[in-house]
Formats: C-alpha cells, sequence, structure tokens
C-alpha cells in the first residue's frame, strides 16, 4: 500500500503511526514534494469514490486564492477541479492511503485506517 501525507499533519502521523503498529508494509509518499499527477488524482479518487471537490481542504489560503467555495461541483466541472488540486497539493486531503487490493481510503481517523488493512 501507498500512503500520501504531509509531515507536518498530525492525522498523518497517527495514521503511520497505526500502519506501524500493526506492522503493515507501505510506501510513504510525500505528496507536497512529489505532487500526484492530474492521471494519478482522478485514479485514486476514482478507487475512493469520491470526487474531487470531497477532498478539498477548502480552508486552505489556495483555496481562497482560487475562490473554490464558489466553483461548480459537477460532473463537467471535475476536470478543473482535479487540476486545480495537481497544481496545488496542499489543497488535497491527508493522509490517502492506496492499498494493494485497489481500495483505497481517506485516513483520517483510526477506523478509516484500519478499513484499508483488511
Amino acid at each position: 500500500m501507498e500512503i500520501w501525507i504531509n509531515p507536518a499533519c498530525s492525522k498523518c502521523r497517527s495514521a503511520l503511526s497505526l500502519l506501524d503498529a500493526e506492522a503493515a508494509q507501505y510506501t510513504v509518499r510525500y505528496y507536497l514534494e512529489d505532487p500526484p499527477t492530474v492521471d494519478e488524482l482522478a485514479a485514486v479518487l476514482d478507487r475512493l469514490g469520491l470526487e474531487p471537490w470531497d477532498i478539498t481542504r477548502l480552508g486552505e489560503p489556495a483555496a481562497a486564492e482560487l475562490d473554490l467555495a464558489t466553483w461548480p461541483r459537477e460532473p463537467a466541472d471535475r476536470t478543473r477541479w482535479i487540476e486545480a488540486l495537481a497544481a496545488r497539493p496542499a489543497l488535497i486531503q491527508r493522509p490517502i492511503i492506496t492499498a494493494d487490493d485497489g481500495t483505497a481510503v481517506v485516513a483520517r481517523s483510526p477506523e478509516s485506517v484500519r478499513s484499508a488493512l483488511r
């Protein structure tokens, strides 16, 4: 599995601690330094079963600069949102775990981290 993290994020550190406690095998991706591409984001969103606006951190300064809160949230707008996330990865909710079985979770709670281990 792979986990996208920001090391400054307490939820990310908690997720890593839980994975370590469970002796899980995983790869860390520092997504601010190694941002996902548009195609990677689209694939992860499909695995999550979510839309890009569902994983967007609207409280970030970049979200205010782009005025994301006013952007339409329709299927036709999906690419625009994904492109914004790829260009400004700090907008992506974290941590995200992609499991080898094809599933993915936004791992903000211990329960969601554990669900990636099943």
